[in-house]
């Protein structure tokens, strides 16, 4: 692992917790941060290829866990983005979900909520 998380313990028992009074993390708590960096970036590049240009973009996400596995993330967006009608702009984010390389690899679904502000 590199950046943030390279001096983080990694272990499956916690959540988001501490291991022998360090924070730790598991796997799951890493899928999210993957998959919102990953699709922010693809949703700038689909709104910049359509030649439009986002004044403010921002990406939430809850990862849903049952059973020990995850069945879902939601992805809570917003943004401001001048001359974009409201069915393009969240069209836009949909084609960025669906191309986006993480959201590719994980076997859930990933659904997305628009705001255009």
């Amino acid at each position: 692992l590199s950046g943030a998380f390279n001096h983080m313990p990694y272990s499956f028992k916690p959540r988001v917790n501490y291991v022998d009074g360090k924070l730790a993390t598991n796997p799951d708590a890493l899928i999210v941060p993957a998959l919102v960096g990953c699709f922010h970036m693809k949703w700038s590049f689909v709104l910049n290829e359509a030649n439009f240009n986002p004044d403010q973009l921002d990406t939430e996400a809850i990862l849903n866990f049952e059973d020990g596995k995850v069945i879902s993330i939601d992805l809570d967006l917003k943004g401001k983005v001048p001359k974009l009608s409201e069915d393009k702009f969240i069209e836009f984010a949909n084609d960025a979900k669906n191309n986006c390389p993480i959201s590719g690899v994980l076997n859930c679904k990933i659904s997305v909520k628009a705001n255009r502000n």
